[in-house]
């Protein structure tokens, strides 16, 4: 196996790094997840991973969030599409995350309805009249 390989096999980590979209430096800090790869303050991550903390991915591409993800037990994951590659992978959300981003996140859907839904509604509360 190569040496790079070896060492970034299982390393759980949770260092500082800067965010390669938003030039933000990222701290690390206590924010409810032990393999912290998002910037809270653009929601951006990186393709890092090909198993949840394993660091062994080669891509390292900038991976966008593009939806919100309610898991069962009610806590929200971001969905995330590198750039590069294409693939999609969740990330848990974390406690110093932006809240306005977010939730505007979480909205697209609502607001980007695929079907007419003012019209939709309209008949509908017309009709209980």
């Amino acid at each position: 196996m190569h040496k790079k390989y070896i060492n970034t096999i299982n390393t759980n980590e949770n260092n500082a790094f800067i965010c390669e979209h938003c030039g933000s430096v990222v701290t690390a800090t206590l924010n409810g997840t032990s393999n912290r790869n998002h910037c809270p303050h653009c929601l951006r991550s990186c393709h890092a991973d090909i198993c949840i903390g394993d660091r062994r991915s080669w891509c390292r591409g900038i991976m966008d969030p593009i939806g919100i993800w309610v898991k069962s037990n009610n806590e929200w994951a971001l969905i995330h599409r590198c750039r590069k590659c294409g693939i999609l992978r969740t990330n848990r959300i974390a406690g110093d995350d932006n809240e306005e981003l977010l939730f505007a996140l979480a909205a697209v859907p609502l607001t980007s309805m695929p079907f007419p839904a003012n019209h939709i509604l309209g008949e509908k509360i017309n009709a209980k009249k």
